[in-house]
């Protein structure tokens, strides 16, 4: 067992002693105590509060040590950006916003980011060295191996762009790079359901997208596109065409712009409409979250989460959304799926992305194998 199987077991948030290690693990005493050596001298463990002793000297307790090092979670949707440093538990301890458009290109909006990455980490007074990885959520397609977009629809310029070459020019450390629904779903477990294993993100926006977690595990799909729900048909958009050239899907007449233009009003008017209780915006809404309930329906009776989230600006709205959802989720999918199933706003909101985006990083930085890397680096 190495040093990183041995971490992980830290990782949970109990702290233990070394005896409670080599029960655990079946490793031996002096085996256990190399391993844990490596851990302390690269920071990532560190004695935690005092054990009770059964006679003798008391054991100490081991913990991960959050402080050890940051990671950056960025969240760039299509007219925001959002940047923030969070220490290794996924705890947010810096952030910052702009109104950015991503069609500026990435020269520009990735420039930001990496400004805004220095000031907060100046501002917290923690070197660039402090930093052990960026996570990056795009508003389009990524393919998350390479960490480029994909014929992004609203990101001209970004095609195929290597995102994480271009912000390693200042930062030499991993930079992870997925679509911003995944993110979503990534930060909505990691900070505010992380017993759940089977969930759905289904984020309402300009555009509508679904991050997919399945035991425990996000789905990405063979090419990262897992979860582009906002281009399957629904029965309600038959001959009313999407800005994918496609006729008749979900986003045509659930997005945000599709709300506005049945309203007659501008985009950022529609929530604010129904919060004040306009009945027209609110039975538009209404209707969008039957609309959307079609495609959700599907993906419970598919997938069968034990929790389907909805986030996005669209949500803001309230519960006229969600209720159209529920009308039509629970008519639709089998009795089975639906008997736990709960369908809940996000609860972690506009800072959702962030949140996953700093999860994410902590992953490949925490992950087995990269502990191994850096303590084979320590010892030579």
């Amino acid at each position: 067992m190495r040093a990183g199987d041995v971490f992980a077991l830290l990782r949970d948030g109990q702290p233990r002693t070394r005896a409670q290690l080599v029960e655990v693990t079946g490793l031996a005493r002096s085996t256990v105590a190399a391993r844990v050596d490596v851990l302390m001298r690269l920071g990532l463990v560190a004695p935690y509060g005092d054990a009770v002793s059964t006679g003798g000297r008391p054991p100490s307790l081991l913990a991960l040590n959050p402080s050890a090092r940051l990671v950056a979670g960025v969240d760039l949707g299509a007219t925001h950006a959002r940047a923030g440093l969070a220490d290794l538990t996924g705890t947010v301890i810096a952030e910052t916003r702009a109104d950015l458009d991503i069609a500026a290109g990435p020269d520009h909006v990735l420039g930001w980011v990496a400004d805004a990455i220095s000031a907060l980490l100046a501002e917290q007074g923690r070197p660039g060295a402090d930093l052990a990885a960026i996570g990056i959520g795009l508003p389009g397609p990524v393919e998350h191996s390479t960490g480029r977009a994909i014929n992004p629809p609203i990101m001209p310029g970004w095609d195929a762009y290597d995102v994480p070459a271009h912000v390693q020019r200042r930062f030499r450390v991993p930079v992870l790079i997925d679509n911003d629904v995944n993110i979503m779903a990534l930060g909505e477990r990691h900070t505010h359901l992380p017993e759940v294993a089977d969930l759905v993100l289904i984020k309402v926006s300009t555009g509508i997208g679904a991050g997919i977690i399945s035991g425990g595990e996000l789905q990405r799909g063979a090419q990262g596109t897992a979860g582009d729900v906002g281009h399957i048909r629904v029965s309600r958009a038959d001959g009313v065409l999407c800005r994918c050239g496609n006729e008749g899907c979900l986003e045509a007449v659930a997005g945000l712009p599709a709300l506005a233009a049945t309203l007659g009003c501008a985009v950022p008017d529609v929530v604010a409409r129904v919060r004040g209780g306009d009945l027209d915006a609110v039975q538009v809404v209404r209707q969008a979250g039957r609309d959307l309930g079609e495609v959700v329906a599907m993906i419970v009776n598919f997938v069968n989460p034990g929790v389907v989230v909805v986030g996005g600006s669209t949500a803001l709205a309230g519960e006229q959304l969600i209720a159209g959802i529920r009308e039509v989720v629970y008519s639709r999918s089998l009795p089975l799926a639906t008997e736990h199933l709960r369908i809940v706003p996000s609860a972690a909101g506009e800072r959702s992305g962030i949140l996953g985006a700093a999860a994410m990083a902590i992953a490949h930085v925490l992950s087995p194998e990269a502990i191994e890397r850096a303590s084979l680096e320590l010892t030579g």
